[in-house]
């Protein structure tokens, strides 16, 4: 159990910076940016195929960013300049991206023009090269030891990807927050919120939407990117459903923590991303659930995840209604 649970906060913690690129748009620009499916693969399979090619890992996640930061300003553009509906342009997108995702992963074979998948089981990946690191110093027995003698069976290989994680995903939330705060970002936020008001103000909205989907695109291609490297693997399918999973994280922590603040917020978003891989894990420990039915279990818990905090709403509205009655009586 412990082991299950384990591994579900190390994926929560990668995918949180998913959860915090389809934050920028669906909240931020309110964008609704389909490109996540195509662009989480898109990240995967440039960081595996040219580590595959004997790249160094670090300039592998680089590049898988700098493409998916491309695939979004694509989106973007179809939006702006092509007067395409948003939610078109990010399908249009994800379509197109699946063909290019199979070219990329292509590119690992010399014999063949487009592939389904790339293996990393005897790559080195980032994870490998901090572990290298990360085992003398001796932290993994420590804490295995002290789990131990609280009576724990099941015990973790290592600590250290969870420890980079962390570390990781922090930085990226803390840039988030800043970068909202900036002149460019408060003009995005601006955008999101009331496009004619900031347009008044001469601030020129196509390039700030352009640039606020490439950057979501450009953190859900590093999530990607870090899965694969993650799961030692790249598949053209891994991407399905990611825009589901992203939103049940962002809609999860908001519930939970509220909105008040940025910083509250986008805190929000990462809990929300880890307690949704918790809540994961314990559903498909149930005897009649399968790991096919993955996808449903998502579904429903997006669903609860939209209805409850509105049925808690209005039974808060309720209550201060019956108050207000009681003190004019």
């Amino acid at each position: 159990m412990f082991a299950a649970m384990f591994g579900s906060v190390e994926q929560g913690i990668i995918y949180a910076i998913m959860a915090l690129g389809v934050y920028l748009t669906f909240r931020v620009l309110d964008f609704p940016d389909l490109t996540v499916d195509g662009s989480f693969v898109t990240g995967a399979a440039t960081a595996a195929t040219m580590i595959v090619l004997g790249y160094h890992p670090i300039l592998a996640t680089l590049a898988a960013i700098v493409v998916g930061f491309i695939a979004g300003c694509i989106t973007g553009l179809l939006h702006t300049k092509g007067n395409i509906n948003p939610l078109l342009a990010g399908i249009i997108m994800m379509i197109g991206l699946y063909s290019v995702n199979l070219r990329i992963m292509g590119l690992s074979n010399e014999n063949a023009t487009s592939l389904p998948n790339v293996p990393l089981l005897n790559s080195e990946t980032i994870f490998t090269q901090f572990l290298k690191f990360w085992e003398p110093l001796g932290i993994d027995s420590t804490l295995n030891n002290l789990l131990s003698g609280l009576g724990v069976s099941t015990l973790p290989k290592t600590w250290g990807i969870l420890f980079i994680m962390i570390i990781l995903t922090a930085a990226l939330k803390l840039v988030v927050d800043w970068f909202l705060k900036t002149e460019v970002g408060l003009a995005i936020r601006a955008t999101g919120d009331n496009k004619r008001m900031i347009r008044s103000f001469s601030a020129n909205t196509d390039h700030l939407i352009i640039l606020g989907v490439g950057l979501s695109n450009a953190l859900v291609a590093l999530a990607g990117a870090l899965i694969a490297q993650y799961s030692k693997y790249s598949d053209a399918t891994m991407g399905i459903g990611m825009i589901t999973v992203g939103l049940a994280s962002v809609i999860i922590g908001e519930a939970i923590f509220g909105t008040k603040s940025i910083m509250r917020t986008t805190f929000a978003v990462v809990i929300g991303a880890i307690i949704y891989r918790i809540v994961l894990a314990l559903a498909l420990r149930i005897q009649f659930l399968d790991a096919s039915d993955m996808k449903l279990i998502t579904a429903i818990i997006v669903i609860l995840a939209l209805i409850v905090p509105q049925m808690i709403e209005k039974q808060k509205d309720k209550k201060r209604k019956a108050k207000r009655l009681q003190a004019k009586i």
